[in-house]
Parts: C-alpha cells; structure tokens; sequence
C-alpha cells in the first residue's frame, strides 16, 4: 500500500490489477455462482443466460452479441467482460456500443456489477474507467449512464469517471428513483 498526498491529508491507496476480460470455459462455476448471488439481490449478472443454457451457448450468445447479431428490446451489439483481479472473478461490465428504445430510457451504454464480496474497494470505478476506454473505442461519445437513486457506490463511482447528473426521476414499477447521467 502506497500514500498519496491529497491536499494535505493522505490516503491509502492500493495497487489494482483489475482486468477486463471475454468469459472463458474455466469461468463457468464462478460465474454461475455471482449469477445466483446477484439473484439474490434481485439483479443479473450474466446477461442473457437463460436456465436452460449450456456454458458453450451461453458464451455463443455473448459473441453473438458482441457481433451485433439478432437485434431485440433487450439485445444491441454488446460486449460483456468479466472483471478479475488475480484471476479472480469480481464483478462483470456490459458495454453497448449502440442504444435502441430501451437501452436510451433504462440501461445506458454501460452497466456493471460488482459481488458483495469485493464492494467497497474501488472496482466499480475501475471497471467502468477500463468500459469507457472500450465503448469510446467503439465510437460511443458521449457516454449515456443509468443507476438508481439509492446506489450510492455506483454514482459515486460514475461521478468519479466525469459523469455529469442529467436528471433524477421516478421508476414508474415502484422501486426508486433512477439517475441519468452523462460522460464526455
């Protein structure tokens, strides 16, 4: 652990190794776990999975995906990485590199998920600094970001990578109010 200098007071930083990355086949076991763990939370972790799936479907889907083919509501040309620190699974990043009706009023170009586990130590804001260098890359400029009024981390951590808060608004299915911001 290194300390920086920050207007007089230090603080505490520790090197991050965090890497985004295509799923593999040795990351099924792992990645099926966070995909029940972020159930629980009444979120997804693996986008696109269904029940029924194998791992090799699963990863044909994000390829597919990330080609652009087979266009729907919840389905734009895509890229889902996951997040690994030391080879380990920590969260994932969804990057769209278009947006169609859906995506342009709820999902943004860019949606991650960090495991409860790894909370708390500043992968939010490393998985969406490497995003933004892929969806800009990808021609996305500027970038459009969604997160709930409530998640504290997550717009700490859009707000960090130069995220300007466009507005506040209710969700019309009862839960709280969404952010909408934008990153130049």
């Amino acid at each position: 652990m290194r300390k920086l200098a920050n207007e007089g007071a230090s603080v505490n930083v520790v090197p991050m190794d965090l890497r985004l990355r295509p799923y593999t086949t040795d990351d099924e076991t792992a990645a099926r776990r966070a995909e029940d763990i972020a159930a629980a939370e009444d979120s997804m972790f693996l986008l696109g999975l269904e029940p029924e799936m194998t791992w090799t479907e699963f990863l044909d889907s994000v390829e597919t995906q990330r080609l652009g083919l087979y266009p729907s509501q919840y389905r734009v040309r895509a890229a889902q990485l996951a997040a690994t620190v030391d080879g380990e699974l920590v969260g994932r990043a969804s990057i769209r590199f278009e947006l169609n009706e859906f995506f342009a009023s709820e999902g943004g170009h860019i949606g991650y998920v960090v495991l409860p586990d790894f909370r708390r130590r500043g992968y939010a804001t490393e998985i969406l600094r490497q995003s933004l260098v892929i969806a800009r890359a990808g021609g996305v400029d500027p970038v459009l970001m969604y997160c709930s009024d409530t998640n504290v981390g997550s717009f700490t951590a859009i707000e960090r990578c130069g995220g300007v808060l466009d507005e506040v608004f209710a969700n019309d299915r009862g839960v709280p109010s969404w952010r909408r911001y934008w990153i130049n």
